[in-house]
């Protein structure tokens, strides 16, 4: 079975996450995007404590379109440098991952 990875990143606001989202599952390289509610991110940035409010979305994709799947965020992403980490999804239900192999196909 082909390996799946989950992606995260997070956005500013909901009408990028969306538009991110919208676009990953309509160019067929992500099968699903979550959309999450939005959260407090600490981080550090250029040496200052930030906060800011994010969208975090969970993508789902086969391992094969990653390097498609970050360019992608990368062009359409506001920040600097966006968050983007790929993690291996280890486990299944197989049909689900199946699904997510055949809906990314055409890629």
């Amino acid at each position: 079975m082909e390996k799946v990875l989950l992606v995260v990143t997070n956005l500013p606001d909901r009408p990028a996450a969306e538009r991110l989202a919208e676009r990953l599952v309509a160019e067929r390289l992500a099968a699903c995007v979550n959309i999450l509610a939005p959260c407090v991110s600490v981080y550090r940035w250029q040496g200052k404590v930030e906060r800011a409010e994010e969208i975090p979305l969970l993508i789902k994709t086969p391992e094969r379109l990653y390097g498609k799947v970050e360019q992608t965020i990368t062009e359409c992403h506001p920040y600097e440098l966006p968050e983007i980490v790929a993690v291996p999804v280890s486990g299944g239900l197989p049909p689900y991952l199946a699904w997510v192999a055949a809906e990314t196909e055409a890629q």
